[in-house]
């Protein structure tokens, strides 16, 4: 059951990355069944209070997401760089084992891998042609930022919650 369970969670962790690209107010609803069916499985010990506390964030970034003007939800542009981004910030922030012992700075540190590589990727689409529309003007650079950006730091940051504690568990770190 805990095998069905684990390759139930790694499926909806790759929809909630390609539904960033479609329908990106799902994206985070995906993946945090993906962190709920880990958590169901025997492979990692995620408690709780975490599950209810990105339960919050999932609905709250949702709803957001949802709330959006039509105009701006169909807008894909730049996804790919906030995508490939986060993942590469992700990625970093998971370095952190190396100089730390604390699951909650391996957290930290993934969370603000993910933030940083999100803002980055977005810096560099408003480089290119597509996006000189959205650059740093006033208005557009926060509102399309938020709008894109915030539903996929938090897809990936639930997907990274996973990986800091198969992490953490391979480094003898305690949870």
């Amino acid at each position: 059951m805990s095998v069905l369970l684990l390759i139930l969670s790694i499926l909806f962790y790759i929809g909630a990355i390609l539904l960033l690209f479609r329908l990106q107010y799902l994206a985070p609803i995906l993946s945090f069944i993906g962190l709920f069916f880990m958590s169901l499985s025997d492979f990692l010990p995620i408690n709780t209070p975490m599950l209810l506390g990105w339960l919050c964030i999932t609905l709250l970034v949702s709803t957001a997401t949802y709330m959006q003007p039509v105009a701006i939800q169909q807008q894909r542009r730049g996804m790919g760089y906030m995508t490939i981004g986060a993942i590469v910030g992700m990625a970093v922030g998971l370095v952190a084992f190396t100089s730390t012992s604390m699951p909650s700075l391996l957290n930290g540190f993934m969370i603000l891998g993910v933030v940083a590589g999100t803002f980055i990727g977005y810096l560099m689409f408003t480089k290119t042609p597509q996006g000189r529309q959205v650059n740093i003007r006033p208005g557009y650079f926060y509102k399309y930022l938020l709008a894109k950006g915030f539903p996929t730091a938090i897809t990936i940051m639930q997907i990274g919650i996973s990986l800091v504690i198969i992490v953490a568990i391979n480094n003898e770190i305690y949870l």
